[in-house]
């Protein structure tokens, strides 16, 4: 194997930039359209109040592991499919998805013995005791739509990995417009529904997550292009070798997102422990930051193809061209929308909440995440970059003691025995992203030196 002689000068970047900005796109898209449903439920239920809200967070953080933990699975199923189809081999595309889907039902059916199981025990987490009185049905109902979720993305990451990804785009998109039509209906008493407030939001979230995995299994046994690549016999004898091949592709991402998010969950409980106003201003400007997110994610998910095609055809003169067009990618998006949140943090913040107090909290933190998704950016599309070239172990013990080590007790330092509240705990982590960007940047510049790619695949 050898390398191939890169073009000099900035056209190459261009030319890759391209290449990355459209496989991105529709990657991009379709994670923002999941985030919608976040999104609407955060608006709508702000506008109960801060307490609703602050239970919502209470909930949907906690539930959020075994969600992250499940998306390991789905980005396996991916994988396989991806290898399958261009082997021409539907058989392997077929096992893929069913059993993915299997996977999905057993994740989905545990998160809801755990939160049945954990219910008396909330109070251990420490958080007001308003709260805790205010989440068990609602925390039920969310936890029981995980397994429609986690099914919907597996379906999902199969039409990706077959180059259909904008007919499931739209089909999330028209779930996410139910979601807000179901919360209308059950959260305030329309058209003669039970008004039930934040549980209705629930019992919403649980009815859109249901339609939108109908609708994506009709499309995908239906479409002239999907239809030869799924199941025709979806409750087969299962094949444990091809779950045995899908849990040894999943854990290690699971790892790796469960790290961070983990950091990110255990700042929300920190956070808790300081009040409803706290915590609802935390969830609103967390779900700003994670709609800006979605698109560095987008790039990132496209990063990881194009170094694995680059690196796979023994291309690997393209390697720091293809990366150093991505970090230009994310850069352009983050700085902009950096801007935004300088500017426009106040209005933004009065959005989602009424509280005087809780809109000024929630603006300052918007101020903490103009700085915070350029590093989050950064870190993500690295690591996208390094598991292009099957660099998954480093990155994971890179965000373990990033995180973990550093991240949270940096920020519960600073906001306890220094007094900074939650805008401490954002410091924190955004510490830990910023080390995380760096560290894992200068891996993949190292690794794509063109005297480094040869020994990457050791």
């Amino acid at each position: 194997m050898h390398a191939s002689t890169p073009a000099s000068g900035l056209r190459p970047l261009l030319r890759e930039g391209r290449l990355t900005a459209a496989l991105a796109l529709p990657l991009a898209a379709g994670q923002l359209s999941q985030m919608l449903i976040a999104l609407t439920d955060t608006l709508m239920v702000g506008r109960l109040g801060v307490l609703p809200l602050a239970a919502a967070t209470f909930a949907n953080n906690i539930l959020y592991l075994p969600f992250i933990f499940g998306l390991g699975f789905t980005t396996a199923v991916s994988i396989r499919v991806s290898q399958a189809r261009g082997a021409g081999n539907q058989p392997a595309a077929r096992a893929a998805l069913r059993h993915g889907l299997y996977l999905s039902l057993v994740i989905g059916g545990l998160t809801i013995l755990g939160v049945w199981g954990i219910q008396p025990f909330l109070y251990l987490f420490r958080q007001e005791p308003e709260i805790v009185r205010a989440v068990p049905r609602y925390f039920l109902l969310v936890a029981a739509s995980m397994i429609p979720a986690l099914g919907t993305m597996a379906v999902k990451s199969h039409a990706d990995a077959m180059n259909r990804p904008w007919v499931p785009l739209w089909i999330l998109l028209a779930g996410a417009g139910l979601n807000v039509f179901f919360n209308w209906l059950f959260i305030y008493g329309k058209w003669g529904a039970p008004r039930m407030g934040l549980d209705g939001s629930g019992l919403a979230t649980l009815l859109a997550r249901i339609v939108i995995l109908i609708l994506m299994l009709r499309w995908s046994m239906r479409s002239p292009s999907v239809r030869d690549w799924v199941p025709t016999h979806w409750f087969r004898t299962l094949e444990w070798e091809s779950i045995r091949d899908l849990v040894r592709l999943g854990i290690p991402t699971s790892v790796q997102l469960l790290a961070e998010v983990s950091a990110f969950v255990m700042a929300t409980l920190l956070i808790g422990t300081l009040g409803p106003a706290a915590l609802a201003s935390h969830q609103v400007a967390m779900t700003c930051a994670a709609m800006v997110f979605m698109v560095p994610l987008g790039l990132s998910m496209a990063l990881t193809v194009r170094m694995g095609e680059a690196w796979g055809s023994a291309q690997l003169g393209r390697l720091r061209s293809i990366v150093t067009s991505g970090w230009a990618l994310v850069l352009i998006f983050t700085l902009g929308s950096a801007q935004v949140f300088l500017f426009f943090h106040r209005t933004m913040a009065s959005w989602f909440l009424t509280d005087p107090a809780a809109i000024a909290l929630t603006a300052n933190l918007l101020l903490v995440a103009a700085a915070f998704q350029v590093s989050d950016a950064l870190q993500v599309s690295s690591a996208g970059a390094l598991r292009g070239l099957g660099d998954v172990k480093v990155p994971v013990a890179v965000a373990i003691v990033a995180y973990w080590g550093i991240s949270i007790p940096v920020g519960w330092w600073l906001a306890f025995p220094r007094g900074l509240g939650v805008i401490g705990v954002w410091l924190g982590i955004t510490l830990g992203l910023t080390i995380t960007a760096l560290t894992l940047g200068a891996r993949v510049w190292r690794m794509t030196a063109r005297d480094a790619a040869p020994r990457a695949s050791h």
